[in-house]
């Protein structure tokens, strides 16, 4: 019988029917506990490296190999990642063996991928097997950090895996804890792990510095980062579901801890670019209209607004990307960021230096 443009489109049609009946007979077994068989899982598998090197093609890889870089990601990978992945010597979560397909154990398996493939993948997520996408789509600069950290992963000791992802402070005894309820105390260990509990910020520049912060703007940030309205993948998963009240308790622990305990992280700097960025903060640029930056962020808590930062001695990396973000539009924050928005916006990346440079390398009064 020949085959006719209509006989064609006839048979189409039927498999499409067909398929439909099928489907809608329910007689498809879509039970995890069946899996996949074999043809299915290489073809799925196959379909998905492709897809992640086609579209991870033309992404520009930063240098990986910074500590502070490592240990941002290091913390979000132990709770966000780790359950299904595994750590740096186990993979023994019985719900992710039950998953199909099993997450891999990626200790095992991340050097098959290229830095670039795996920021696209922790980007982006993998449909139908579980991966989500990175929750805050702004903030390529913690996706990056996740992926300095799996590069570093099948290198580290067990020891070095705990510290970096869990820190190296017990928050669940002392340090004037003893009054919190459970759910503030908690929620204490959790922030301590990566900010300390006396807020330095752990590694040099992993962290910002919290210490001695106002109760005001920590608990606006928290309550920015938990209603999603400033943007960190980072954050907003370590704050969901807290209370109210353990958020004003976190506040008050951070804004009660020394400051003069917290000094800066950051490399000496360049002078004529801290000279600069003094200008800059209590001068400002006029001619494109900037503002002083002590006339907001005075060293004095006393002639500062408190909802706004204290910015001496925070590291100049994080100094310097947050403006950026503001100016990328990626940031967000509390009641008054679209103030820092506008700001960011007229200055150059030599601003940014100089100003971050400047701040980073001068104590507080």
């Amino acid at each position: 019988m020949r085959l006719t443009p209509l006989r064609a489109l006839i048979a189409i049609v039927a498999l499409g029917v067909g398929g439909f009946l099928f489907a809608w007979s329910g007689l498809f077994n879509i039970a995890a506990s069946t899996g996949h068989w074999p043809i299915t899982d290489w073809f799925l598998h196959f379909t998905m490296r492709s897809s992640v090197r086609t579209h991870a093609l033309g992404i520009e890889t930063p240098p990986l190999d910074d500590p502070a870089l490592v240990q941002r990601g290091a913390g979000h990978y132990a709770t966000g990642c780790a359950p299904c992945h595994g750590g740096a010597t186990s993979h023994d979560s019985p719900v992710a063996e039950s998953m199909t397909p099993p997450p891999p154990f990626l200790v095992q398996r991340i050097d098959e991928w290229e830095p670039h493939q795996l920021f696209w993948i922790v980007k982006h997520g993998v449909k139908y097997t579980g991966m989500p996408s990175w929750p805050a789509h702004g903030r390529d600069d913690e996706v990056w950090a996740v992926v300095a950290f799996l590069k570093a992963l099948p290198d580290l000791e067990a020891e070095e895996y705990r510290r970096l992802a869990w820190g190296v402070e017990d928050a669940s005894a002392g340090g004037g804890l003893d009054d919190l309820q459970a759910g503030p105390r908690d929620a204490l260990q959790g922030c301590a792990r990566c900010h300390g509990l006396d807020g330095a910020g752990g590694a040099p520049g992993a962290f910002p510095l919290i210490a001695g912060q106002t109760e005001r703007y920590l608990l606006n940030t928290l309550h920015a980062f938990a209603d999603g309205t400033r943007n960190s993948g980072i954050m907003e998963s370590a704050v969901a579901g807290l209370s109210d009240e353990s958020l004003r308790a976190l506040a008050g622990h951070y804004a009660a801890a020394p400051l003069s305990e917290a000094p800066s992280s950051s490399p000496a700097a360049d002078p004529e670019s801290v000279a600069r960025g003094q200008e800059i903060a209590t001068e400002g640029i006029p001619s494109e209209g900037v503002p002083a930056c002590l006339s907001c962020h005075a060293g004095d808590p006393a002639e500062r607004h408190p909802a706004y930062p204290n910015l001496f001695g925070q590291d100049a990396g994080y100094l310097a990307r947050q403006l950026t973000l503001w100016q990328e539009d990626s940031r967000g924050g509390g009641p008054y960021a679209h103030i820092m928005e506008t700001i960011a916006k007229r200055l150059s990346p030599e601003d940014i230096e100089d100003a971050a440079a400047y701040f980073s390398t001068t104590a507080p009064p």
